[in-house]
């Protein structure tokens, strides 16, 4: 069966209405990944606020999703209530990577409280169930998901799922330069000849991926004059997908002043740096409302 993966939030940090920014879309992080009637949410940015409207409209409507949140940033879980709102009759099975996780309770459980989103109580919404991954990898509806740390300010996690030989990655909020000694003269020298040293457990979680959704907020100066941001330079992104092996390689996490014409110039860039390395890889920039089948 096939894979389906819909962008309902590509933006970071804050969302943005600007003109500029109405091709890629202006919603913070949500993408939706889809095997026969299971349905996998990775984090909750404002654009699930329309993921939700659409559950409700689909025939059937699912009775159950299930949310991997990546870090419990504003941009990652903002759209929260409006998601629970929309789909009143569904269950969500929210996932942390350890079983004494109770960080994602009592922070969601305050969002959802009157003094940042007033509610009238009588109304009805989705009902939260709070789970975890083990270490390993697990089944979940069908699905093999794994979860793998990512480089970022108060820890994050990014999340591979499988299912019938297809594998997507979303690894949304990384520096992938991180800890790596010369990171800052790497991206300085314009040396496309060679590969940079990426994080051996996202290289291992990516590997032979048929989709990698990873951070590429800037390019090589926009990192230099950001770094210990968290993020990432695109063409680092592209180094990582190279070595990795994967099919297919999404920017993702655009910059909230990014114009829709800046974003472009990365995926050229990244698909100059690809060309000159040998690599026959698609680059493209995560666009809102865009469905992929794998």
């Amino acid at each position: 069966m096939p894979m389906i993966v819909k962008f309902w939030g590509v933006r970071g940090s804050i969302p943005t209405t600007a003109q500029w920014a109405r091709v890629h879309g202006g919603n913070t992080p949500c993408v939706e990944v889809r095997c026969d009637d299971a349905v996998f949410i990775c984090d909750a940015g404002t654009g699930i606020r329309e993921l939700g409207r659409d559950l409700r409209r689909r025939s059937p409507a699912p009775k159950a999703a299930h949310l991997f949140l990546s870090h419990l940033h504003l941009d990652h879980v903002q759209g929260l209530p409006f998601f629970l709102a929309a789909v009143p009759d569904l269950r969500v099975h929210v996932y942390g990577v350890s079983d004494d996780d109770t960080s994602r309770r009592r922070l969601l459980s305050g969002e959802l409280g009157a003094e940042f989103f007033p509610q009238n109580s009588s109304e009805p919404r989705a009902s939260l169930t709070f789970d975890h991954l083990e270490e390993d990898a697990r089944n979940v509806s069908g699905v093999r998901v794994r979860s793998f740390p990512l480089q970022h300010p108060g820890g994050c996690h990014g999340f591979s799922f499988e299912c019938d030989g297809r594998k997507v990655v979303y690894a949304s909020d990384v520096d992938l330069e991180a800890g790596a000694a010369g990171g800052k003269e790497r991206t300085a020298t314009g040396d496309v000849l060679t590969l940079r040293s990426v994080p051996r457990a996202l290289l291992n979680a990516a590997r032979g991926a048929d989709l990698l959704i990873v951070d590429g907020q800037f390019n090589d100066a926009q990192y230099r004059a950001h770094m210990g941001s968290g993020h990432s330079s695109c063409l680092t992104a592209t180094d990582l997908a190279i070595q990795a092996d994967v099919k297919n390689l999404a920017l993702f996490h655009h910059d909230p002043d990014d114009r829709d014409s800046d974003v472009d110039a990365k995926v050229r860039l990244c698909l100059a740096r690809a060309s000159k390395l040998g690599a026959d890889l698609p680059i493209f920039a995560a666009r809102e409302g865009v469905a992929l089948k794998f």
